[in-house]
Parts: C-alpha cells; sequence; structure tokens
C-alpha cells in the first residue's frame, strides 16, 4: 500500500515539494458575475424550450432554470396573452378586456403571474400525471399541479412559482430545526399519498423545494401508479427509503444516531412511513453536536450539460474525535455509474465503521489499514455486482480520515482529488491516476497540453474494474484552520485552482463555500457532474 506521508508544512515548502505536480488549466475568470446555462441536456439532445416560446394554452417561457437528474426546470409567465380577456389572479374572474389595469371586480392591478415548467424526455408519464392532477389532492407539503400537458415528447408539469429554493441548490448539512422540518414533512407526505393509493418512485433533492418561510414542501412527484383504494404498507417502502436517501444527503456527519435511522430506512427495515417518523422524531429532540469536531458540508450537482448525475459523496463518523469523508465519480451510465459511486460511498463508510470497531487500538497505521481495506470492499462489491448485472461499472474515489483534528489521511483512486487549504494557499494533495497525468509527470506534456489532449478522459486507475486496485494514500499533520477539499474532476476540470483557492478564502461558511464552487463550475461550463467536500478544522 503505498503511502506518501506530509509533514510539518511550513511557508517556504511549495506545492510541487509536498504533492503531485500542479496542473494549471484554462483560466476562467471567477469575478465575472453571472452565468447563462446553455439550453442543452447533452451534445446530441438540445433542450426543447427557448425563451420566448409558448407552451401549453398561455404559458410564456422565461428562460432556463435548472437542468437535474434528467428534469429541465424553465420558468415561465402566464399573463393569458392569447385571450381577449383578462384573468385577475386575485379573485379569479376572467372577463375583464385586455386592455384595463385593474379588474373590473375586485378592482385589483393585473400582474403576470410565474410558474415553474419541469419538463422531461418521457411523454409516457403523462396519463397519470393528468389522474393525480384531476384528484386535486391536498396536503400542506404538497405543491399543487396547475396543469399538465404534452409538448412533442417532452411531459410538461406546471406548478405555481413564488421565489421557492430548488433543494438541489442546498448545501448540506442542514441545520437541526431544518432537518427536523424536512424529516417530518417528508413523512407526513409519504403516509397521505399512502392513504390516498398514490404510488412513487423514490424521492430526490430535485423533489423538495423550499419557500421563503423556511417551509418545505414536494412537487413533481413522479408516479409509478394510482390506486382508488389506500395501498398496502409495503408499497411504500421504495418512498421512504428514497426520503432516507435524501435525509441523509443533508444531515450532520455528527448526527450519529440519526444515521443509524436512515441506514435501516435505506435498508428496507421501515414499510410504515409514520413508523419511520417516530423512529426519526425521537432522535431530533437533543442537540448532539460534538464539541470542537470538524465543521463540514458538501454538495453535489448534475451540470449544466448531463442528464444523469453519476457523482456521490457520504460521511460517517468512526469516534467521537475520528470522522470519514468520502467523495466519488461513477463511470458507466444509468443504473452503473451512479450505482457504482453509490455503492462505493456507502460500502466505504459501513466497513470503516465496522474496522475501526474491531480495532484493538488506534494509531495512524491502524487507520491507513482501515482506509485501504475499505477501499479493497468497494472496489469487490463493484466487481461483483458489475459482472452479476453483465454492464461495466466503475468510480473514481477520495476519502479522508480526520484524526483528533490533528491528522489527516487522503485515499484516492482515479482523478478525484483532495486539497489542503493553508495560509490561504492551496495545495494539491492527490495524485491523478490518469494518462495525461502519467504524460505530465514525464514531461512528455504540459499541463497546458494535457488540458486539451483527446484522451485526457482516460484513467489508469478505477475502483470496480478490476480484481485489485492500488490505493494511493497520503498522511498530512494538521493545524488550527486548514480547510480540506476533496472533489470531482466536475469542478477541477473547470475552474483553476486560483478560483478554488479565492472561494475558500472568501467564505467562511462551508455550505456557502460549496454552492460558490458549483456556481463556479457552471461559469466553467458544467459539462460534467460536481461534487464537492469542504472539512474545516476548528
Amino acid at each position: 500500500m503505498p503511502t506518501q506521508l506530509v509533514h510539518s508544512l511550513g511557508p517556504a515548502v511549495t506545492q510541487q515539494t509536498l504533492f503531485s505536480q500542479d496542473a494549471k488549466w484554462h483560466h476562467i475568470p471567477f469575478s465575472q458575475s453571472g452565468v447563462t446555462p446553455p439550453l442543452a441536456l447533452s451534445k446530441t439532445r438540445p433542450a426543447p424550450f427557448q425563451p420566448g416560446d409558448r407552451l401549453g394554452e398561455h404559458f410564456s417561457v422565461e428562460g432556463l432554470v435548472r437542468l437535474s437528474e434528467g428534469r429541465m426546470f424553465y420558468l415561465a409567465n402566464d399573463n393569458r396573452p392569447d385571450l381577449a380577456t383578462k384573468r385577475c389572479w386575485a379573485c379569479g374572474a376572467n372577463d375583464t378586456p385586455m386592455g384595463e389595469k385593474h379588474c373590473m371586480r375586485c378592482g385589483d392591478e393585473f400582474k403576470s403571474k410565474r410558474f415553474l415548467i419541469s419538463a422531461r424526455w418521457d411523454d409516457e408519464l403523462f396519463d397519470p400525471y393528468a389522474r393525480l392532477k384531476d384528484r386535486n389532492l391536498e396536503h400542506p407539503g404538497l405543491v399543487q399541479i396547475a396543469d399538465v400537458f404534452r409538448s412533442g415528447e417532452v411531459l410538461c408539469s406546471v406548478t405555481e412559482w413564488n421565489n421557492e429554493t430548488l433543494m438541489v441548490d442546498e448545501g448540506a448539512p442542514l441545520e437541526r430545526e431544518q432537518l427536523a422540518k424536512l424529516a417530518l414533512r417528508g413523512v407526513g407526505l409519504l403516509a397521505f399519498l399512502q392513504i390516498n393509493g398514490v404510488e412513487i418512485a423514490p424521492l430526490t433533492q430535485a423533489n423538495f423545494i423550499r419557500n421563503e418561510a423556511g417551509e418545505y414542501k414536494f412537487f413533481d412527484l413522479e408516479i409509478s401508479s394510482l390506486h382508488d383504494e389506500p395501498l398496502p404498507e409495503d408499497a411504500c417502502t421504495a418512498g421512504i427509503q428514497g426520503l432516507a436517501r435524501t435525509l441523509k444527503r443533508f444531515s450532520s456527519v455528527l448526527e450519529v444516531e440519526f444515521a443509524s435511522v436512515l441506514d435501516r430506512a435505506v435498508r428496507g427495515e421501515f414499510t410504515n412511513p409514520m413508523d419511520f417518523g417516530r423512529a426519526i422524531e425521537t432522535l431530533l429532540v437533543e442537540d448532539k453536536t460534538v464539541k470542537g469536531a470538524p465543521h463540514a458540508a458538501a454538495m453535489t450537482d448534475v451540470g449544466l450539460l448531463r442528464v444523469l448525475n453519476e457523482d456521490n459523496w457520504g460521511w460517517t463518523q468512526l469516534s467521537s474525535d475520528v470522522h470519514l469523508y468520502v467523495a466519488a465519480d461513477g463511470m458507466g451510465g444509468h443504473e452503473a455509474g451512479e450505482v457504482a459511486s453509490r455503492m462505493a460511498v456507502e460500502t466505504i463508510c459501513r466497513e470503516a465503521k465496522e474496522r475501526y470497531e474491531r480495532a484493538s487500538q488506534i494509531s495512524a497505521e491502524t487507520l491507513e489499514n482501515i482506509l485501504d481495506e475499505s477501499f479493497q470492499a468497494a472496489n469487490n462489491g463493484i466487481k461483483n455486482h458489475s459482472e452479476q448485472m453483465g454492464n461495466d461499472m466503475g468510480t473514481t474515489l477520495v476519502a479522508t480520515i480526520i484524526y483528533k483534528n490533528e491528522l489527516a489521511l487522503v485515499a484516492n483512486v482515479g482523478d478525484s482529488r483532495g486539497y489542503l487549504m493553508r495560509d490561504a494557499v492551496l495545495h494539491q494533495i492527490t495524485r491523478d491516476h490518469s494518462l495525461v497525468a502519467r504524460m505530465v509527470e514525464q514531461n512528455r506534456l504540459t499541463p497546458e497540453e494535457a488540458r486539451h489532449h483527446p484522451h485526457s478522459n482516460i484513467l489508469l486507475r478505477t475502483v470496480g474494474t478490476e480484481r485489485n486496485v492500488e490505493i494511493d494514500i497520503f498522511s498530512v499533520e494538521l493545524e488550527k484552520g486548514d480547510k480540506l477539499l476533496m472533489c470531482s474532476d466536475g469542478l477541477w476540470g473547470e475552474i483553476e485552482d486560483e478560483d478554488v483557492e479565492a472561494i475558500l478564502n472568501h467564505y467562511q461558511d462551508p455550505r456557502v463555500v460549496c454552492r460558490e464552487m458549483i456556481r463556479a463550475g457552471h461559469h466553467g461550463g458544467g459539462r460534467d457532474n460536481i461534487t464537492v467536500v469542504v472539512v474545516e478544522i476548528p
């Protein structure tokens, strides 16, 4: 197990002497404000709607807000321009002549109404969406469907928009009070849907929004089936699992007991939403924050061009003073890449905790062995699954164990990276296991040439593609105020290290850092999934 030891980072020591070679890529000025996302879902399938396009009976597209997990979110206006009379959104009257500025019934000033349109390339879901709209179900946690229609092969589901925040734009973790609201609102909705015979696909971040009052709601639910009678208990298991995975994403690494309940839910141990709700409700009363623990945050984003997010991240607490953080970038496409990255993250977190609890004594060597063995377990699990399914799947990985805020062990396979920020200077810890990185090390390419090389996507090592995988582990002695960054190539491949450094220096809250990193990745082109994990040493 190759291990590089790094001690006592002094100001006179450069990145190249400490870690792997610093590859500077094409600079994209981060100071430029704003970004207009390219209206494209992929290189071969353009997004169907442009600003100004007319949709349905009376919607006018304002612009594309977001791509997420195969869906496009558009803002649209509705001022009923095609009608001879105006609709008043205050009282519902629709008989005022178009030239008037105030409603002839209530006197309210006419205003355009904004809507959020969720569009997807799957019009086969139209019938269950339309049937759900016709049921007109009302729940405090459910955003009402205003309209459902087809536009060519695209299914459009429309809801009113009142400046809500998409949860895919939220960094983790949430505050304890926010997490409690989200959890209980989700449980209540699942129970409501069960009673009303609505079976949904597993919830994701893309189904969550938060309004300006801090209330969480769900929208654009993907309908699996509709029934006239309540669903049986076991029909709710998938919904509970999806909710639990999302809650895990937004919970703190320090929420150990809560994470344990969520793990049980992910394994399918809860079939009744209310049983799940009671289990988590008891754990959200007491503040179990560990004093002096690292302040961590994470966020993953599908990017601007991809339909599917194959990245994943996770974290767990091995003990009160030992914490593990993981980021993965999957390969293989639908039901392959995203499965590989999720399996890798879950396996490493589980195996590391089990091995840590079995260890007779804890030392730097013990933790290195735990990391190595956990990576190997993830590798074997993914390889076995790949052979069973008959597909090709794999993932890059970067993981960090922090011991007593004094030592960081950073392991990686592939081109997901680990960085250290100290005294306002960014250092790359890990080495990329790629063809062009090796050619740069051999002085056959310059970093700039590597950036544009046609084989820049060829990896020499990945997790899950071979029976044995070689893992690099780096040891860093930590100091108060250090920041550790783990990220996929969707970040470092789009923006310069100096821009990453600027963000880490400018923002203090790790959650804000994550959101700004994602924004910068979008500004750089957003051509790949982006995952960021930030840890600050107190």
